[in-house]
C-alpha cells in the first residue's frame, strides 16, 4: 500500500507540473465558470445559476481528467517504453491502472475545489445540500468515466492519438450531457441524445446530491455498470 501511495503521489505531482494537464483541469473550467456567470440569474426552476453551474462543471473536470489527460498519459508511457520498464517490477496492470486513476481523480478533486472556492467567494455559492450523496455520486462518476479513459489509454499506441480520441469523445459529450449547459435549458432533442452518453448519469447524480434530491437508483446502476464493463475491458486490452 505504501508503494501504491508513493506512485499516486508521484503521478499527481507530474500531472500538476504538466502545463496542459494543469490548464485543462484547473484553469479552463474556471474560465468557463466566469463566462457562465457573467450574467448570473436563475434557472427556470428558480435555482440560482451558480448552484447548477458548479456541480455541472465538477463533472466537466472529471471528464477532462478521465477522458483527455488520463489516456494521453497512459499512451505516452507506452510510447516512451515506460510501461515495458515497469513490467520488470512487481507492479501489476491493476496497480498501474489504480495509481493512474487515483492520481488523475485527485487532479479532478483539486479542479473541483478551485471551482467551489471561486463560486463561494465570487458568486455566493451555498454549497451542496446532501454532501454524502453528492460525494458518492462524484466518486461513482469518476469511476465510470475513469474506466473509459483507462480503456482508451490501454488501446491507443501514442499520446497524440490518445489526446485526439479523448477530445473527440469528451467535447460532444459535454454539450449534450448537461456538463456545459444545464439540462433543463437544452432542447429536448439534445437531452434525449445526452441521455445515451456516459457523462449524463454523473451530471444528474451530482446535481441531485448538490440540490438535496435522491439520485435515481437507475442512474447510479448505470454508472456502476459502465465502470465494471469498461474497467474489465481495459484490463483485458492492456498492453505493456
Amino acid at each position: 500500500m505504501k508503494g501504491l501511495g508513493n506512485v499516486i503521489a508521484i503521478e499527481l505531482k507530474l500531472a500538476l507540473r504538466d502545463p496542459m494537464a494543469a490548464f485543462f483541469a484547473l484553469a479552463f473550467p474556471a474560465v468557463i465558470l466566469w463566462m457562465k456567470m457573467r450574467n448570473g440569474g436563475t434557472l427556470p426552476s428558480g435555482l440560482p445559476m451558480i448552484e447548477a453551474v458548479v456541480p455541472m462543471l465538477s463533472v466537466f473536470v472529471i471528464g477532462l481528467a478521465s477522458l483527455v489527460v488520463l489516456p494521453a498519459t497512459m499512451a505516452q508511457y507506452r510510447e516512451r517504453r515506460v510501461l515495458k520498464r515497469l513490467r520488470a517490477t512487481p507492479a501489476s496492470s491493476t496497480m498501474i491502472f489504480g495509481a493512474q486513476w487515483a492520481a488523475h481523480m485527485l487532479l479532478a478533486v483539486v479542479g473541483t475545489v478551485v471551482l467551489a472556492a471561486i463560486g463561494v467567494f465570487a458568486y455566493g455559492l451555498q454549497g451542496p445540500v446532501d454532501v454524502p450523496g453528492m460525494v458518492f455520486a462524484w466518486v461513482l462518476g469518476a469511476l465510470s468515466l475513469g474506466a473509459i479513459g483507462l480503456l482508451i489509454g490501454a488501446l491507443v499506441p501514442s499520446g497524440r492519438a490518445a489526446t485526439v480520441i479523448g477530445l473527440a469523445v469528451f467535447f460532444p459529450m459535454v454539450f449534450v450531457s448537461g456538463a456545459m449547459s444545464a439540462r433543463e435549458t437544452l432542447p429536448e432533442s439534445m437531452r434525449s441524445l445526452g441521455d445515451w452518453t456516459p457523462m449524463a448519469p454523473a451530471v444528474q447524480a451530482v446535481r441531485a446530491g448538490w440540490e438535496g434530491h435522491a439520485a435515481s437508483p437507475i442512474t447510479l446502476a448505470v454508472m456502476a455498470a459502465i465502470f465494471i464493463v469498461a474497467s474489465g475491458a481495459a484490463l483485458k486490452a492492456y498492453r505493456w
